[in-house]
């Protein structure tokens, strides 16, 4: 088995989506990034990376890549679980957590759940997402940005 542990951090800004999970969110204000900005996928992404000593997606997914511009996180999921499965491992299970300060992400938390399940290929119950505010303390409660962690286990296919 291994573990991996990731972290991402999007600055919010008005005239952008905002995407979480794969799940696009109504909300006045959108997070900014070269890509989609999935700041939840991301660290998901570099979890997975991370367990199998992969690298960051930064090296997979570089921002200087017009390639990667406004593209959905849930591709970039797709390739990283394609590398995780060359390397011959499958997904035990996911637990992220997102903090923001708004908006309420609760009301979608089982949609995630389920987009981040069917990208990735594992059941429902293998993948939690979880949410947080930071009780209006640091950039997160300032509702500046939003940041996100995440933690895998991977297991070996023999």
């Amino acid at each position: 088995m291994r573990i991996g542990q990731g972290y991402d951090v999007h600055k919010l800004v008005e005239g952008r989506e905002l995407w979480l999970c794969g799940v696009k969110i109504d909300h006045r204000l959108g997070l900014l990034g070269h890509s989609d900005a999935d700041v939840a996928t991301h660290a998901l992404c570099d979890a997975l990376l991370g367990a199998l000593a992969l690298g960051d997606i930064g090296k997979h997914f570089p921002d200087t890549d017009p390639r990667y511009k406004g593209i959905s996180s849930m591709k970039l999921l797709l390739h990283v679980m394609q590398l995780v499965r060359e390397h011959r491992h499958e997904l035990g299970n996911a637990d992220i957590t997102i903090m923001a300060q708004q908006p309420k992400l609760a009301p979608h938390i089982e949609d995630m759940r389920r987009v981040l399940a069917d990208t990735i290929g594992t059941d429902i119950a293998n993948i939690s997402v979880k949410a947080t505010t930071t009780e209006r303390l640091g950039f997160e409660g300032r509702e500046e940005g939003i940041s996100a962690s995440a933690v895998v286990l991977l297991k070996e296919n023999k």
